[in-house]
């Protein structure tokens, strides 16, 4: 094998692997030669590029509302690599993990507000919380000593619900021997009036102070995750996530490693959630729920298990792409955008692609008349969209005065087309083509526009469904390849 093409492959890399996509002749697809392209640039590159964009956001623009963005979106990288500890590198389904960000919110908060009256120095309170939530996680993972899979993560998705429970209904907590009762968590009112984290002398009381603080631990913890990787503990890890029993019959101490991932993973769960208890000033029980963790799972998945550039892409994705969704001249762009490379990347052919869009634009006129003709109260354009797109789509969709009902039949009609075309054969799914593209834009402007918090969340659930079909390992994750 030449010297240039041994370049980048690391301890543990498989040749044969490696080589699997060219022995096959299997064409790499446009994100696989981007991803390509960009692990040739030097390292210094590829991690200073993003770094500096990041420390450039203060001075672009001072807007508070891309500063907390930033900060919510510092904390969820965080979380996204505490949780990579435990799932990315040792295999282990731990379903908890929300569970110690919450502990390390309330912990912080206890330790300073007027809950209790304690104020405790933030250098302190941090150090108590970051160990109490570590050694909780050393306690959760016991388990995982003869526990795996999914009889794991039961037992750990137990453990989160009874934080979640434990939180809302502990404003009334009896102490053993005593009469009275203990507002402990503040109930489903949570805990206010948290102090901002002090440290020497500075007091972080702006979202700019706080960005700063989450960048430089993201950076921390990411060149912290690099490190390990590489390292003894990090090859160990994933080979423990890749064949527990064989890296037991190799002599890799399989309890110790699974202890200390799920130890150092609540650390750092309980680190972020300390922040975040300070950043808002407040705590409260609907924010440590399992859609937070279901959203981490998510970014995990996106980007690619054990792929630190992955987890940053993921998390960077799913905290921006629903903001960016609040606001319909974005979210209409993005769909749009969206729904043409998802076509143009899976038909790969000009003809096919005339036909389903041009045919695509007749079905609507088409629909247009038909139901003008049977004189359907409708919106004019200027009464339902804006921005760039109004000349295309105000002459094109027909919008009803009565959009819930339309909207409502037409998404059926949508999800009963799809689960059709999944059985089709290629040729009929390239026939009928032209109609579920235009009864998806239709679908969109129609209905979903009108739910935008259930809409991001399905198009986000349409992002993840569509690459986990086209690219299992996501979007940064090295593919499998096993041998039958």
């Amino acid at each position: 094998m030449s010297e240039q093409d041994q370049v980048g492959r690391g301890i543990g890399t498989d040749d044969w692997v490696a080589q699997h996509e060219d022995r096959v002749g299997a064409p790499q697809t446009g994100m696989a030669r981007l991803a390509q392209q960009w692990t040739r640039l030097p390292a210094l590159a590829r991690w200073g590029i993003p770094l500096v964009i990041f420390l450039s956001v203060p001075f672009i623009g001072s807007s508070d509302y891309i500063l907390r963005i930033g900060v919510n979106l510092g904390l969820f990288v965080l979380l996204a690599l505490g949780l990579n500890l435990v799932v990315g590198y040792s295999g282990l389904l731990d379903l908890g993990f929300v569970a110690f960000y919450g502990f390390g919110a309330y912990a912080y908060a206890m330790l300073s507000s007027e809950q209790f009256g304690v104020h405790l120095n933030s250098l302190v309170a941090l150090v108590i919380v970051i160990s109490t939530t570590a050694s909780f996680g050393f306690i959760l993972g016991l388990p995982s000593r003869r526990l795996t899979g999914d009889y794991l993560a039961i037992a750990t998705l137990f453990f989160g619900q009874m934080f979640a429970v434990f939180v809302v209904s502990s404003d009334e907590f009896q102490l053993p021997g005593m009469s009275d009762t203990v507002d402990l968590t503040g109930g489903a009112n949570g805990i206010t009036q948290v102090d901002q984290i002090s440290v020497l002398g500075f007091t972080f009381e702006t979202n700019l102070s706080y960005y700063l603080l989450v960048v430089a631990l993201v950076v921390f913890f990411t060149v912290a995750t690099k490190r390990i990787h590489f390292s003894r503990h990090g090859l160990a890890w994933r080979s423990l996530g890749e064949d527990a029993v064989a890296a037991q019959h190799m002599t890799i101490p399989t309890v110790r490693l699974k202890l200390l991932a799920f130890t150092i993973g609540a650390g750092v769960a309980g680190l972020a959630g300390a922040i975040f208890a300070s950043v808002q000033q407040g705590v409260y029980p609907s924010e440590f729920m399992l859609p937070l963790l279901i959203t981490i799972y998510a970014a995990l998945i996106l980007g690619g298990l054990g792929s630190i550039p992955g987890i940053l892409l993921g998390a960077f994705i799913m905290v921006v792409l629903p903001e960016v969704l609040r606001f319909p001249d974005y979210s209409n762009g993005i769909f749009l955008a969206v729904l043409v490379i998802s076509v143009v990347a899976t038909v790969k052919s000009w003809k096919v692609l005339v036909w389903a869009f041009g045919g695509m634009v007749v079905i609507g006129f088409l629909v247009n008349g038909v139901l003008l003709a049977m004189q359907v109260p409708y919106l004019a354009a200027k009464e339902w969209i804006t921005g760039p797109l109004a000349p295309v789509l105000g002459s094109w969709v027909f919008m009803p005065e009565n959009r819930v009902l339309f909207g409502n039949i037409a998404f059926v009609a949508l999800v009963g087309l799809a689960a059709w075309m999944s059985i089709m054969s290629r040729r009929s799914r390239i026939i009928v083509l032209p109609l579920a593209l235009w009864l998806a834009i239709w679908t969109w402007e129609v209905r979903l526009l009108l739910e935008p918090s259930v809409t991001r969340q399905l198009l986000i659930g349409a992002l993840l469904i569509v690459l986990m079909a086209s690219r299992p390992q996501g979007l940064l994750g090295k593919p499998r390849v096993e041998v039958l």
